[in-house]
């Protein structure tokens, strides 16, 4: 508290010619519970008594009642104990109770691996929450694959929801070494159903979560078994390979004598038929876990400096962040980039002093490129797909030309090959695979922006117009989801568009969804995991290092991290991560 015979000289300044001045001492309320901590000690002032196993501990009503709602209702309430002089407390830690007191008069509370429990039990009975809060945070930084289960018990016993949710990102992080642990045995089936469903379990193939399921059920296989069908329900079944499913998952006798188990088995083989069909019911089971659908890349582009790059993003959806990937051999702007058995391929672009012909590939595993067979011809806003094996290099343009060529590239033979040319030529045109097709939509043709899509079909080695879009997109990104085509944002002639539209190869009919945050113009769209991802372009202002992701199911965009490099003209694409064992397989 301040010294009263000493002064303070700015005080004193402030204070000149007023007649009047508001004084605020700021650590009166710290040195009066001083005070009053110190005649508790002397039994001195004390109004109640408690009683707490052996222990009597003199405290006054008016600080219990500050700090703990208990004691608040309690004192304040119609109870007998707010007329008695000494108080009775049952079932709870005097040790706890008495380091709680000591925190409602000084404000510290010390807390230990071993007193935690008991402490946290005590605060919660007696609702400090303050102290709740204190040790619910000490017992997340305790966090191991070990405990995290049996810490996340305590915490919902104690009602800590903080703590429950901090115990299971936990466990879903460390999902392959946190199974192993005794406590994961002892789950409820409830508990492991909610664990289990996760968008976000860290696991590298979907196999790992059905290996779990029965490592829990075969602990206790008379009792468990009956809750296979509804575990079942949260394994993304759909998303494990067929020949499993067939020869390890369908055999399984506990599976096979389940008639909702069988269907379930049923439904993902089908799945594997008609992934179209069924990727659009809107169930998780059919979606990829955010840690098994792969990689997002975003390849080159330019920014403001105007020099293209060679550097590479790798966005982790499970995280939310972008990291640097290895750069390509060549700098590259309004690149085509596609994928193709595991490894990536950039197309074609320009370096900034010269139009490209050279492709390089990506192998994940190794984290290098290297150069393969070039094009047959020099360009950039070229699009790249594949269709039936084969890459199509589509379209594009140079400083003269807007080209309706086409090239397929063989991996197996390393040789380009021309195949039938667009009917209109298309530079800055996007290209993706929907079904048997290969569709070319939007781009320039040289002097105007285009509305017109056309597709292609390998077995007569044709191209065919479709449904013109409602706009005109140059730059546009293009990309299939749940047997729909998506052409998002572009430049129409007078400026970039954050519109959306959506096309349905059955009805052969365009439709507008839901527009994107932000206009992007050379904008790059991948598909990952069920949602469209759109990443970087320009706004007509500036060139954007923001990406945006779209739900189907809701009709919406939802903005994602920020890449570290503004990029247009960037190429994206998705990579399934290479296949390696992970540490701690079951």
């Amino acid at each position: 508290m301040d010294n009263p015979h000493a002064f303070d000289h700015q005080l004193i300044e402030d204070m000149k010619n007023k007649e009047s001045y508001d004084y605020e001492c700021r650590d009166l309320s710290t040195h009066s519970l001083k005070v009053m901590n110190e005649l508790r000690k002397m039994s001195q002032l004390c109004d109640v008594t408690l009683i707490i196993g052996s222990k009597k501990l003199f405290v006054h009503r008016l600080v219990l009642a500050a700090t703990s709602q208990y004691f608040h209702r309690m004192f304040l309430g119609e109870m007998k104990e707010s007329r008695e002089d000494t108080i009775t407390l049952n079932d709870v830690d005097e040790d706890a109770m008495e380091t709680l007191i000591d925190f409602a008069y000084t404000s510290r509370l010390h807390i230990t691996i071993t007193n935690v429990q008991n402490l946290m039990a005590a605060a919660s009975i007696f609702m400090f929450p303050t102290a709740v809060h204190a040790c619910a945070m000490f017992l997340a930084g305790q966090l191991h694959t070990t405990n995290c289960l049996g810490i996340r018990s305590f915490a919902e016993d104690h009602m800590s929801q903080s703590l429950v949710k901090k115990a299971d990102d936990y466990f879903r992080n460390h999902f392959m070494d946190a199974v192993k642990s005794d406590e994961f045995l002892h789950l409820s089936a409830n508990t492991l159903g909610k664990l289990i469903d996760s968008d976000d379990l860290n696991i590298r193939s979907e196999e790992a979560v059905y290996d779990a399921v029965m490592l829990w059920t075969n602990y206790d296989a008379p009792t468990r078994s009956k809750h296979l069908p509804d575990l079942l329900c949260h394994i993304r079944l759909p998303h494990i390979p067929t020949n499993c499913l067939t020869s390890k998952i369908e055999s399984n006798d506990f599976i096979r004598n389940s008639l909702k188990c069988r269907d379930l088995i049923d439904e993902a083989k089908n799945f594997h038929l008609l992934p179209e069909q069924f990727s659009r019911l809107k169930l998780d089971r059919f979606r990829p876990r955010k840690s098994t659908c792969g990689q997002l890349f975003a390849i080159g582009g330019r920014g403001a400096v105007g020099e293209p790059f060679k550097s590479v993003e790798c966005y982790d959806f499970r995280n939310n962040e972008w990291t640097d990937g290895a750069d390509m051999i060549s700098c590259r702007r309004h690149v085509g980039v596609s994928c193709l058995d595991g490894k990536l391929y950039a197309v074609g672009g320009h370096d900034g002093t010269q139009h490209l012909n050279t492709v390089e590939r990506y192998d994940p595993a190794k984290r290098t490129w290297s150069l393969v067979a070039s094009m047959k011809t020099l360009r950039r806003g070229i699009a790249v797909g594949v269709l039936g094996g084969p890459l199509y290099a589509v379209g594009g343009l140079d400083d003269v030309n807007c080209y309706r060529t086409v090239e397929r590239y063989d991996p197996d033979s390393d040789e380009w090959t021309e195949v039938a040319s667009l009917r209109t030529p298309r530079g800055g045109v996007g290209v993706a695979t929907l079904g048997k097709f290969l569709y070319a939509v939007g781009g320039n043709d040289g002097s105007a922006s285009l509305n017109t899509v056309e597709r292609y079909d390998p077995h007569v080695d044709k191209w065919t117009e479709v449904t013109l879009m409602s706009k005109r997109r140059a730059g546009v990104g293009l990309a299939p989801l749940n047997g729909y085509l998506y052409a998002v944002g572009g430049f129409d002639d007078a400026s970039p568009l954050n519109t959306v539209e959506r096309y349905d190869p059955a009805v052969d009919k365009w439709t507008f969804v839901s527009e994107m945050h932000h206009p992007r113009g050379g904008v790059g769209l991948c598909t990952m995991g069920g949602y469209l991802f759109a990443v970087g372009g320009h706004d007509g202002k500036s060139y954007l290092n923001s990406a945006e992701m779209y739900h189907p199911e809701g009709d919406r965009w939802e903005m994602i991290a920020s890449m570290k490099v503004c990029r247009a003209g960037a190429g994206v694409v998705v990579c399934p991560l290479p296949s390696v064992t992970m540490p701690g397989s079951l």
